[in-house]
């Protein structure tokens, strides 16, 4: 059962048994104190171990004195102005235990000897870089289904994939003699000028090619010429290629959310980075 996204008093909130969390994913800017004790009732109602929020640091201090923690941070997240606080609650200790934090380490400290070093992923004339439309999004479900075991979002589903491309989801996609090989989207904040660079996968028998390099630079590119002013993303800790893409691309280390999603089979830790455009 997938966790459900709802909307109270004018902010978006995701939440459900399957990460195990409630994620406040907008906050609107009317009553801040009365949204940190909605989402902490959800969270006890249900028996969520943790709540994870993105907010204005203009109610950091607000969240910080009911017990929230900061794990990362992003300046100018909201407008280029307005610095960007993901901040989190445990609830159980287990939750804010890290499997392996070793592992973690390793991959961030390989992925910053990286830092600004682009990779140039030149495509064959059998191969595309293209936007996705409506008539990929099956095919779009299929990669997607064969990539990741789980996934906070439904994006297996292509009637979701098509309700997001109405809503403000741009998607990417290499092809390879017409069938899409890897995939991307870019989900902006047009009210905010941020966008979350993300949804990046690969069939495995199309890797090594340097595709995520490919669809990074091509998202980068849109995004700048649609006046978006701060892209980011939210990374497996554990993955090297994408830790690594994003640092050769001049992203920022933010800061980590440890155990936080439900991805590729279980919960996993994530890694936040970003970069001015």
């Amino acid at each position: 059962m997938r966790d459900q996204v709802i909307k109270i008093d004018g902010s978006v909130i995701q939440h459900g048994p399957f990460n195990d969390r409630v994620y406040l994913m907008k906050l609107a800017p009317d009553n801040p104190q009365h949204m940190v004790s909605v989402i902490e009732d959800i969270a006890h109602d249900n028996g969520y171990s943790k709540i994870f929020s993105k907010i204005p640091a203009s109610a950091k201090e607000l969240f910080l004195n009911n017990g929230h923690i900061e794990e990362a941070t992003i300046p100018g997240f909201f407008n280029g102005c307005e610095n960007g606080s993901f901040m989190a609650k445990y609830l159980s200790e287990q939750r804010h235990i890290e499997a392996n934090p070793g592992k973690r380490k390793e991959v961030l400290r390989i992925a910053l000897s990286k830092s600004d070093t682009p990779g140039r992923t030149e495509l064959s004339s059998e191969e595309e870089c293209i936007l996705c439309t409506e008539k990929d999004a099956a095919e779009m479900a299929d990669l997607y289904r064969q990539v990741f075991p789980s996934y906070p979002f439904p994006i297996y589903d292509p009637v979701y994939l098509i309700s997001t491309m109405s809503e403000d989801f741009v998607y990417f996609s290499i092809k390879k003699k017409g069938k899409i090989v890897a995939l991307s989207s870019c989900e902006m904040d047009p009210g905010n000028s941020n966008v979350e660079m993300t949804d990046f996968a690969t069939l495995p028998e199309a890797r090594g090619r340097g595709y995520s390099y490919r669809l990074l630079e091509e998202m980068g590119k849109e995004m700048k010429n649609r006046g978006i002013r701060t892209a980011y993303t939210i990374a497996r800790s554990g993955s090297y290629g994408m830790n690594t893409a994003f640092s050769r691309y001049s992203y920022t280390y933010a800061g980590t959310l440890l155990n936080n999603t439900n991805i590729s089979g279980g919960i996993e830790s994530m890694n936040v980075w970003y970069k001015k455009l």
